[in-house]
């Protein structure tokens, strides 16, 4: 996991070629040139989508894993909370192996509050439960990257 400002993600840079590109990606410049459609950088192996909607109560979100991607989140607009835990500590109830899809229960381990001008890096191994009220439902806008790395 990383968690971190927008200003220095280029710090990061090093980890994996796929995760370099992206990285390089989050400036003022590009980010609100997101659309909601699916941008692609590389391809599959890097690509990025906007989506706004409500947060919710902590009771109606669930953790998400994958194997081969790392995602990226980046808040453009609005505050929510997330929850990090490895999938091994939390109760899988549904998975969709074709896209790279496995849900959880649970509890976590790390709880932080994504906001604009924040990026949050979750790689395989990071459950991430996102989407969750601050302080009451909020609408929400950001923009996500999805990274293969396997």
């Amino acid at each position: 996991m990383i968690y971190a400002k927008n200003k220095d993600a280029l710090s990061y840079k090093g980890i994996h070629p796929n995760l370099d590109l992206a990285l390089e990606h989050i400036t003022e410049s590009y980010l609100p040139t997101i659309g909601y459609e699916r941008v692609e950088l590389k391809g599959s192996d890097v690509y990025a989508t906007r989506f706004t909607y409500e947060t919710i109560p902590a009771e109606e979100s669930f953790f998400e894993a994958h194997l081969n991607y790392l995602d990226i989140h980046i808040m453009l607009e609005g505050s929510e909370r997330v929850e990090i835990a490895p999938p091994e500590k939390l109760t899988e109830f549904d998975r969709v192996e074709a896209n790279d899809f496995y849900a959880y229960r649970g509890e976590g381990d790390y709880k932080l509050v994504l906001s604009p001008g924040d990026f949050l890096v979750v790689f395989p191994g990071d459950a991430h439960r996102i989407k969750m009220q601050v302080d009451g439902p909020e609408k929400v806008t950001k923009a996500v990257f999805k990274v293969r790395i396997h």
